[in-house]
């Protein structure tokens, strides 16, 4: 059922010409460069050490690994992060 439903509103998005990741309330994630990453429609922070986090997110947790980690930024659903980047992984659900 909720497949169906996710379907529907990818159609409806690419009908009305909605970005996908304001229907489906899917992460965007934008890199600047490899000190700063901002990660809009986030479900919360599971985990955060001065190299590593892992955020909560619709299609599963988000691991990035780095060093001098900081959060500059933080609301209900968007999080800014400096550090100096090296990897980024979708865990799946």
């Amino acid at each position: 059922m909720q497949n169906r439903i996710s379907k529907v509103k990818k159609d409806l998005a690419e009908k009305l010409d909605i970005p996908a990741d304001v229907i489906l309330n899917i992460p965007k994630i934008t890199i600047v460069g490899n000190d700063e990453i901002t990660i809009e429609n986030h479900q919360g922070i599971l985990q955060f050490s001065d190299n590593f986090i892992r955020i909560k997110s619709s299609l599963g947790n988000i691991g990035i690994e780095g060093s001098n980690f900081e959060i500059l930024f933080i609301s209900g659903t968007t999080i800014v992060l400096s550090g100096v980047f090296k990897s980024m992984e979708y865990e799946g659900k």
